[in-house]
């Protein structure tokens, strides 16, 4: 980790509370998706504790990062780094070939929690950012070269979740107290049984990479439809990723909305539809790798809505060596760091000279 990173990690240290695997699409919505709908189920998921615990994944990241992170810090925040996968193996093979098991990660999203846990500000790193990438473990206690010029979604590729962690840590100088994965699959799953997403298009949206063909107007969407919507890019906005982020975060507020409205956590039947589709699609972390911690982690979340999160896009500029690329803008990311690291909102002159959230992609769902 740089000095400087180093550095931006030194807040008071107290007590933070803490719990003791080509088609670059799988997107980070996703794994927001299996955070919005089944954490937010909280103690209802105890009804199934068998059943839904053998569903779960985790990876033990404190295991593999070890000592070399940033300090663990009691303000009564919480940060999670929430991560889409899009690996071509299984069901996933629909979406492209599979190029022998390797998966990457699309657009990261750092989900920061404030005192309270009622507001959250969700900071978007787009997967094309270049930036230094730190020595991660690879695993038989190999670890990979230090690279100072990287994409930000090859560490996913390299090292799997420790390594996108490690990049994040070393990027932003913030300890991830949690992470969370999902796939195409488990998205899709996870809206059809959800009952489909209502939203409405303030323009026609036709997308041959993503396969959408929505006119303007209402729609309930199905699991296809909404995987379809976070994964357009090249008819909305600026036709890049920068839009594309937009288009996702507004489905997030529009999903979220629905989940606290629809009531499936009065339907043990539809909560369990969910809960399994869910856990089955998700990653974890090792503190999270199990329905009890699941519960208890989901009741931090019930406060949270659409209205009460500030969502934006990691500062970046047009990369000088790379036009089709990013690259971070450094005074103005910081003031993003500082802000998160002191539990305080993010002040708005941190994105006055982003080329991110500047695209009209966001205003297309409501």
């Amino acid at each position: 980790m740089s000095e400087e990173s180093k550095g931006r990690g030194r807040r008071a240290v107290t007590r933070r509370r803490r719990k003791p695997p080509r088609r670059r699409r799988a997107l980070t919505i996703a794994a927001w998706t299996a955070a919005g709908v089944v954490l937010l189920g909280g103690g209802g998921l105890g009804w199934f504790y068998f059943k839904l615990n053998g569903n779960l994944h985790s990876v033990d990241i404190d295991q593999a990062l070890g000592k070399d992170r940033p300090p663990n810090v009691d303000n009564g925040s919480m940060d999670i780094l929430v991560l889409g996968s899009d690996s071509r193996e299984g069901a996933n093979r629909e979406y492209g070939a599979d190029d022998g098991g390797s998966a990457r990660s699309d657009t990261a999203m750092i989900i920061h929690l404030y005192e309270g846990h009622k507001q959250a500000s969700v900071v978007s790193i787009p997967r094309d950012t270049m930036l230094p990438r730190p020595a991660c473990p690879i695993g038989k206690g190999k670890n990979s070269a230090p690279r100072q010029r990287a994409q930000f979604n090859e560490a996913f590729t390299i090292g799997g979740a420790a390594c996108a962690v490690k990049t994040v840590e070393a990027m932003s100088g913030i300890r991830m107290d949690h992470y969370i994965e999902v796939d195409f699959t488990g998205f899709k799953n996870i809206i059809d049984n959800l009952g489909g997403v209502e939203l409405t298009t303030t323009k026609p949206i036709k997308d041959y990479g993503s396969h959408l063909d929505l006119p303007a107007g209402s729609h309930k969407l199905n699991g296809e439809q909404s995987l379809g919507l976070v994964r357009t890019r090249k008819s909305v906005g600026d036709g890049g990723d920068l839009g594309r982020i937009q288009l996702q975060q507004a489905f997030i507020k529009a999903l979220i909305k629905q989940v606290k409205g629809v009531g499936v956590f009065d339907s043990p039947k539809k909560l369990y539809g969910l809960a399994d589709s869910a856990t089955k699609a998700i990653t974890t972390d090792k503190a999270l790798g199990d329905v009890k911690s699941l519960a208890s982690f989901a009741q931090g979340l019930q406060g949270i809505s659409g209205e009460n999160m500030h969502m934006i896009t990691v500062p970046v500029t047009q990369d000088p060596l790379d036009k089709d690329r990013v690259a971070l803008l450094p005074k103005d990311s910081k003031m993003v760091w500082d802000a998160l690291l002191a539990d305080q909102p993010i002040p708005a002159a941190a994105t006055e000279h982003s080329n991110g959230d500047k695209s009209t992609a966001g205003s297309i769902v409501q």
